[in-house]
């Protein structure tokens, strides 16, 4: 995330593919890792919305909506 602007967390639905979510979910296993008895300890949800929110942070969401 970007660390030089205030941000706050909204709470939306969003439509994504079965894929988008399936790939999001293995990825953050794999980043994640597995714990000593062999279990990932990763909130899925959390991911969704970090990846979101960093893909709308990259891709400029706010000059977007302000119509540049």
């Amino acid at each position: 995330m970007s660390d030089n602007q205030d941000l706050i967390l909204v709470n939306a639905n969003v439509s994504i593919t079965v894929e988008t979510l399936q790939a999001i979910v293995a990825n953050a296993k794999k980043k994640a890792g597995k714990d000593e008895r062999g279990i990932y300890r990763v909130d899925t949800a959390d991911a969704v919305s970090d990846m979101i929110t960093q893909f709308l942070l990259e891709k400029d969401f706010e000059g977007y909506v302000m119509g540049e």
